[in-house]
């Protein structure tokens, strides 16, 4: 009886899978019967047939690439730079490992940037996209206008000496005027005077926390407590002096007044 049922249902499982494939084919049929309106998609690679295909090309291509460096023309043409920096010289200070966490601070360090390049980027959407959009420009003028506004904001945010290095590494001949300084040069040495106020805010940042540190470890072996960790007991006392002062105002002022 056993081998009888165990025939019976593997009768029935072979049976129910014959009708289900039935069943698929059938509808599969009727499917291909009907015309379904699928969108179709497609790339083609040929040879251009005129110089306006080449030059749409390789319009299409500049634009690709300058959306892949958005994020780098971002970080080191604005005040980003300087903002992440010394942000995170404050979490070090403070000791809060991941607090805040990376998400918030880039997103923090994004607005700030945002309001702190305002009056320039919109002096390149009045004087160069604005007109370019409205034909009145062609691409070669719009690039040379909008870059003049972003030109004065890094020049003014730029040590002479960082610019002196680069012009030198570079083998030009000695500018007269900023205009005469090329935008390969000046964007490197914007970027390392960017960091080197950024290191210096940083400093200034950690002293207070520094004297902490250095109060509490010092009480801890006085005390003879030297298996107590002195990082934990010193971060409540960073935390309490950080709101008490109101540090975020404090830091996020003197950031934006440091770019004035």
């Amino acid at each position: 009886m056993g081998v009888r049922k165990r025939f019976l249902t593997a009768g029935l499982v072979a049976a129910m899978a014959i009708c289900g494939l039935v069943c698929w084919l059938s509808l599969a049929r009727e499917a291909s019967a009907q015309s379904v309106p699928v969108p179709r998609v497609n790339i083609e690679v040929g040879t251009a047939q005129n110089p306006q295909e080449v030059s749409q090309s390789l319009q299409i291509l500049l634009i690709i690439t300058l959306l892949s460096l958005a994020p780098a023309i971002l970080i080191m043409m604005t005040s980003f730079t300087r903002i992440i920096v010394v942000f995170s010289f404050l979490r070090s200070a403070l000791a809060t490992q991941q607090m805040p966490p990376n998400q918030v601070l880039i997103g923090i360090a994004l607005f700030l940037t945002f309001f702190i390049m305002a009056p320039t980027w919109q002096a390149v959407n009045r004087d160069a996209l604005q007109p370019f959009l409205r034909g009145e420009i062609d691409q070669e003028v719009a690039f040379e206008r909008g870059m003049e506004p972003i030109r004065t904001f890094m020049f003014k945010q730029t040590r002479e000496k960082d610019l002196a290095l680069f012009v030198s590494l570079a083998k030009i001949p000695r500018p007269r005027t900023y205009e005469d300084i090329p935008n390969y040069v000046l964007i490197p040495a914007f970027a390392i005077s960017e960091l080197k106020t950024a290191f210096q805010i940083g400093f200034m940042i950690y002293i207070p926390f520094l004297v902490i540190d250095m109060i509490v470890a010092s009480t801890l072996m006085s005390m003879g407590m030297l298996m107590l960790p002195p990082m934990m007991i010193s971060l409540p006392f960073k935390i309490l002096l950080f709101i008490m002062v109101d540090g975020w105002h404090l830091l996020v002022r003197s950031l934006i007044l440091s770019f004035s």
